[in-house]
């Protein structure tokens, strides 16, 4: 099948909508508010929806991989916004692998963002 695909963009549930879309700003995400409790955030050609709702067991269990093109620079880059302390999240440190490298990031709500850069 051909999909002539465009985009893909996953839906993701918010624990408290507000944080969460305050999070998503200050990571440079730009947001778009659809409806009160809904919105699409933004970067380049890519974007996610953000939802006012929460399911513990999906949210806890929802992983986003984010290809970069430096994950070195990226990970400082979260070090400086400083937002394990400000919205209390896990931010994991670089790995290296035999595939490439990341970096985790725990959003507000509990879902796992991959940040990382495949080998060529």
């Amino acid at each position: 099948m051909n999909h002539k695909a465009i985009s893909i963009r996953p839906f993701i549930g918010a624990k408290d909508f507000e944080v969460s879309r305050s999070f998503y700003r200050d990571l440079g995400f730009e947001e778009i508010v659809l409806e009160s409790n809904f919105s699409v955030f933004k970067t380049g050609d890519l974007a996610f929806y953000l939802q006012d709702y929460y399911a513990k067991e999906w949210i806890e269990n929802t992983m986003i991989f984010l290809e970069v093109v430096d994950v070195d620079y990226y990970y400082n880059q979260l070090l400086t916004l400083n937002v394990t302390e400000k919205y209390g999240v896990k931010l994991t440190p670089i790995r290296h692998l035999d595939w490439g490298s990341e970096c985790f990031l725990h959003d507000p709500s509990g879902v796992l963002w991959h940040f990382g850069k495949f080998n060529k």
